[in-house]
């Protein structure tokens, strides 16, 4: 089997299953509906007992974490997962990369704009990341009966509303007062070119009675994927992952998929010391930061339509007058890995490069590096290419000069068929007899091309999942090499490339085979037109490469033809 039908082959069938996986995906049946579970209201707290009664309150306790979304929990008084309707002012503050609103109800983190990346569906427009489009907002507060909490009405100290320039950074403080004396300062600091936003929250017990706080930390999300999330990908089965992560030390990075929450199968790390929570999706991400080596605990349930996961931090035993302080950064941001690598350990790993990440990694890095030359990524892509190719040079020219020799016998080996086309027995040992004196490994362009398709698809992820090629522009009329070309321009080339390099193949001997190569790049390329600009652009600039080392290959048999087309 030449090289090029293998890849046609080998891709069409990939292809095919990530078809049927996302069919099987949209039409397999729904499970029943779980029981909704009580969620207390803010007006009428439940009495405390020792742990809380439903995924909507934040455990008292480390341990009370839920194993089943069914599972009745007694309810923790006056911390209600499901805000009011109600809503307080709202406090707006610019920085140079985002703009954030703040509501005083609950002093929460309720949208951030993103300056510097454009909407998916109108690109007049900034990309919002949180907002009530998706009930994506950030929480946070005192659990238990002291409070406050993200229902809470809180009161706020006079902002500036912008960054301004040499100020560094802009601080928005609130005050929210609970039970027993209990004081809290929420401030939101926010800098200069940074997505990370530090919470602090500065507690004082202002009672005559010792207080035990713990400090909650929440994203709240209807768990719908954005519009934004690659409509290509996405129809092809290659879904980048959508839902909540926990990275630890011990278990290092632990995706938690939406549907487990559903059935409360869901597993994951629940207590730690160390790591952080995120609420990952296509291009984009956020998550709480806890300090290093605080104990912590990890919840991720669903309460009516919405998906809530917490993390919660014991602040130990707090005596009249005392006060303490926790801080827990925010980052709601791009998944730009610069970035993600300077905010925590392992936050990196949030940009989807599928199974074959070990290989994708390297090959970002150097594409990142090609584009720090050219300054251009779609000429950074095609560099990225020569570069592979020239690296795979070796094993492609020994794929090409073994379907050189098996087009120079081609005739011989039609002629063996017709001869022995009753008796299979004797036509194989002819054919091999055959390979076996023109020296010639059948099989001999099979490996070379092996090697190379985890390169392929690890490349296909790496264009698939970086926000940095997302919006970026190529040339002419390619604005956005994330998305499809809109005149087809490259997926028509591509598709030319493809019909001439089936010439340039051997012709099976096989008459249905035949036709099947004869009809697969027009068949294939349908594939492509659906496919990412950048994507096209690699594969086109390959078959062009692969054209011109076959075609060189193919001139040096030509003149040993003589030696090798024995009669």
């Amino acid at each position: 089997m030449d090289t090029q039908r293998l890849i046609l082959l080998f891709i069409f069938g990939f292809s095919l299953l990530m078809l049927w996986d996302a069919w099987e995906k949209e039409n397999r049946p729904k499970p029943a509906a779980e029981k909704q579970q009580a969620v207390p209201s803010a007006a009428a707290p439940a009495k405390p007992s020792a742990t809380p009664a439903a995924p909507a309150a934040v455990p008292t306790a480390p341990s009370a974490v839920p194993t089943a979304p069914s599972a009745p929990r007694p309810a923790e008084p006056a911390v209600p997962t499901t805000a009011p309707a109600a809503r307080g002012e709202t406090i707006t503050v610019q920085t140079d990369v985002l703009i954030a609103e703040i509501d005083t109800l609950g002093a929460t983190l309720k949208r951030v704009e993103l300056l510097k990346h454009r909407d998916s569906r109108d690109a007049s427009k900034n990309q919002v990341l949180l907002g009530p489009e998706h009930q994506y907002e950030a929480q946070s507060g005192l659990a238990g009966e002291s409070g406050p909490n993200h229902n809470t009405p809180w009161s706020a100290t006079p902002v500036r509303p912008a960054l301004e320039a040499g100020q560094n950074p802009l601080e928005v403080r609130l005050e929210g007062r609970g039970k027993d004396g209990v004081v809290v300062q929420k401030v939101y600091r926010f800098k200069r070119d940074s997505y990370l936003i530090d919470v602090d929250l500065e507690i004082q017990n202002g009672g005559t009675a010792p207080v035990q706080p713990a400090a909650y930390f929440q994203t709240k999300h209807n768990g719908k994927r954005s519009t934004d999330a690659n409509t290509i990908a996405e129809s092809f089965g290659a879904q980048s992952f959508h839902g909540f992560a926990v990275f630890s030390d011990e278990k290092k990075f632990e995706k938690i998929e939406l549907p487990d929450v559903d059935k409360g199968k869901a597993s994951y790390l629940k207590q730690s010391n160390n790591g952080w929570l995120a609420y990952v999706e296509h291009y984009f991400v956020s998550g709480w930061f806890p300090p290093a080596k605080a104990d912590r605990s990890y919840d991720v349930v669903k309460v009516g339509d919405a998906y809530y996961g917490r993390l919660r931090l014991a602040l130990g035993t707090l005596a009249p007058g005392a006060a303490t302080k926790i801080s827990v950064p925010f980052y709601a941001g791009p998944q730009e890995q610069r970035r993600l690598d300077a905010v925590a350990p392992g936050f990196d790993y949030v940009v989807d490069y599928g199974w074959l990440a070990i290989i994708a990694w390297p090959l970002f890095w150097l594409l990142e590096k090609f584009h720090t030359l050219s300054g251009n990524w779609g000429v950074a892509i095609i560099l990225l290419t020569v570069l592979i190719k020239l690296v795979f040079f070796p094993l492609s020219a020994a794929s090409y000069k073994s379907m050189a020799k098996m087009k120079l016998i081609t005739p011989r080996l039609q002629r063996i068929r017709e001869m022995y086309e009753h008796d299979r027995q004797r036509m194989n040992q002819a054919m091999m007899e055959l390979y076996r004196t023109e020296k010639i490994n059948p099989l001999g362009g099979c490996f070379p091309i092996l090697v190379q398709i985890p390169v392929f698809i690890a490349l296909y992820w790496v264009l698939l999942a970086a926000i940095e090629l997302r919006h970026a522009p190529f040339v002419l009329w390619i604005k956005d090499l994330s998305a499809l070309d809109p005149y087809y321009v490259l997926p028509i080339l591509m598709t030319v490339t493809m019909i001439l390099q089936t010439k340039m193949n051997p012709v099976p001997p096989d008459p249905v085979q035949a036709k099947v190569m004869q009809f697969m790049p027009y068949i294939f390329s349908i594939f492509f037109f659906f496919f990412p600009a950048g994507l096209v652009l690699y594969w086109l600039v390959n078959n062009i490469l692969s054209i011109a080392q076959q075609w060189q290959i193919q001139r040096m048999f030509d003149r040993d033809k003589p030696a090798h087309a024995k009669r």
